[in-house]
């Protein structure tokens, strides 16, 4: 839905140092290994403050802790841990801020949402019909097209998420190249738009809002 891009907007509008890490880089099999780099990537921010440290699919460490879970789950859990500790330990953080972001809010742990953690959720929702038709219209707007009408393909793609929208126009200008033709018609978007479908049938993706926390 666009939580990463959003992060990325952040990291270009501040003077502070960027650092992204994804949830499932930390999710290490050897003991330990989890929370020592949890501790090297806060001690990374620290040194390089103003910092803003972006874990990506916090889901893959910050899932709620379960009774009787395998070795590697306990791994897991112990980087949580971690995390926790470097949130809201004796060492201040100071001007280091934390983003996080999820597209499966309802299976965090409880710890990571209590005040002083992660005080702030927004909601990031698939795009409505304005937000795909400004999408569309950015996405092609670098691409040679003939008499393409974009309300009719805004309509057709309810529930597309900005990054299914970005490949429903690439498919569009593969469509196209395939055909030896060197513009895109509204034909090659309509079936785009089928194939992107079949997809996202297939695959089961969510429809769901993603989340990023700050």
């Amino acid at each position: 839905c666009g939580k990463t891009l959003l992060a990325k907007a952040v990291a270009h509008q501040t003077d502070a140092t960027f650092i992204r890490m994804v949830g499932s880089e930390l999710a290490q099999k050897y003991i330990g290994e989890g929370g020592r780099m949890v501790r090297e990537l806060f001690s990374l921010a620290k040194e390089k403050s103003p910092s803003i440290i972006f874990l990506d699919e916090i889901d893959a460490i910050g899932a709620k802790r379960l009774d009787g879970s395998t070795s590697g789950d306990r791994e897991v859990q112990r980087t949580l841990m971690q995390l926790l500790a470097e949130l809201d330990g004796f060492d201040s953080l100071e001007d280091v801020k934390i983003i996080a972001a999820t597209n499966r809010p309802d299976i965090l742990d409880d710890a990571l949402l209590r005040p002083g953690r992660f005080d702030r959720i927004v909601t990031i929702p698939l795009p409505d019909e304005t937000g795909r038709k400004e999408i569309l219209a950015l996405h092609t707007s670098g691409m040679s097209t003939s008499r393409i009408n974009l309300k009719t393909i805004v309509e057709k793609t309810e529930g597309y998420s900005g990054a299914e929208l970005k490949a429903t126009c690439v498919e569009a200008g593969m469509i196209a190249i395939r055909d030896k033709r060197d513009k895109v018609t509204q034909k090659d978007l309509v079936q785009a738009v089928d194939r992107i479908q079949v997809k996202k049938s297939t695959s089961g993706s969510s429809s769901s809002p993603d989340a990023l926390y700050g």
